[in-house]
């Protein structure tokens, strides 16, 4: 999503320096986020812990990339799963292996989404989740 296409009432918090996370953090709270969104980031995950906490201390709904943040702490996680991705980039290296250019490849998009919950979380934040949305869920923290 572009700046452009976000809805008026949405706004975006950047974090230009991860070692400092602290002050992104104090400006959501000033601004009363509704929620945190963590975006798809390897900068971002030797962080997770820090900001799952930050969210739960807050009180802050939150939303990430992949289930390794569930399992962490963090309230709910919606992406793709990485041990499907796994197996498509191990596609990718044997093809490249066996003398085809990178360029020749066909680009493969995710296929497989994997939904985390974590409920110790959701206690913690005061929020309940519905059944049919715990039974489609790929993994539940208890």
């Amino acid at each position: 999503m572009t700046r452009r296409s976000l809805p008026a009432d949405v706004r975006l918090l950047e974090v230009p320096e991860l070692q400092n996370l602290q002050m992104p953090f104090k400006t959501a709270v000033r601004q009363h986020a509704d929620a945190l969104i963590a975006l798809p980031s390897s900068r971002m995950d030797i962080h997770l812990q820090r900001i799952a906490d930050f969210a739960e201390k807050s009180r802050l709904p939150a939303i990430y990339p992949e289930l390794g943040w569930v399992d962490a702490g963090g309230f709910i996680s919606y992406g793709p799963s990485l041990p499907d991705l796994s197996r498509r980039l191990a596609f990718y290296v044997h093809e490249v292996l066996h003398g085809f250019q990178p360029g020749e490849l066909p680009v493969q998009q995710a296929t497989h989404f994997e939904l985390g919950i974590n409920l110790k979380a959701a206690k913690q934040i005061g929020l309940a989740i519905p059944p049919n949305v715990l039974a489609r869920a790929d993994r539940v923290i208890r």
